[in-house]
């Protein structure tokens, strides 16, 4: 997801407190975690293809990209633990109501970036997703985020997944020591020959 901005609403503004938008204007594409080989976290989407596994019990959500990592909603009526430790994909919670998986996230931790952009988030992120597929070639999901550590309210974004056919996830590794990072120029800052 490029900027988050662009999967709200037509002419809804991402609800920033000051000290974020701030933050936001200062980051550099470079220092970006995911570029770092870092987990991208939620609701950040990533460019690559992913696979949705599901048992009575769990969905797995497998990420082809980054650290070729998973995702677990637990689908048990469990409730979210007393104690969590801050985590890149949080603790998930997810419940079917007809055909709409809503998925429950606490226990982020506020290492990761929405986007590529650099909208920040704290640790008293509590995400709410929605997944329906309308057809068989799309995956609907609505994401409401409530963040009042950086946000002045809680915002919805919105977007679609197509369903890839006739092909599996790759094994694609970003690993610690990534030589590319040193190409990714930061905001307004000139390419050096």
């Amino acid at each position: 997801m490029g900027d988050i901005s662009n999967a709200l609403k037509p002419g809804e503004k991402l609800p920033l407190q000051p000290w974020a938008i701030k933050l936001t204007r200062e980051r550099l594409s470079k220092d970006d975690p995911n570029a770092s080989c870092l987990p991208s976290g939620i609701p950040r989407q990533s460019p690559f293809p992913f696979k949705i596994i599901q048992t009575p019990k769990l969905i797995l959500f497998l990420i082809e990209g980054n650290v070729h990592t998973y995702r677990q909603i637990f689908l048990d009526g469990s409730g979210h633990p007393k104690d969590l430790d801050p985590t890149w994909f949080g603790d998930s919670r997810g419940t079917w109501q007809g055909d709409t998986l809503v998925v429950d996230t606490v226990g982020f931790n506020d290492k990761f970036w929405f986007d590529g952009i650099g909208h920040p988030h704290t640790e008293k992120l509590h995400v709410i997703e929605r997944y329906r597929r309308p057809d068989s070639g799309h995956l609907d999901y609505e994401v409401t985020i409530d963040d009042p550590g950086a946000y002045a309210r809680p915002f919805t974004m919105y977007g679609q997944s197509p369903l890839l056919q006739n092909t599996e996830i790759m094994e694609y590794f970003c690993i610690e020591n990534n030589q590319d990072v040193a190409h990714i120029l930061g905001k307004g800052t000139p390419a050096k020959e």
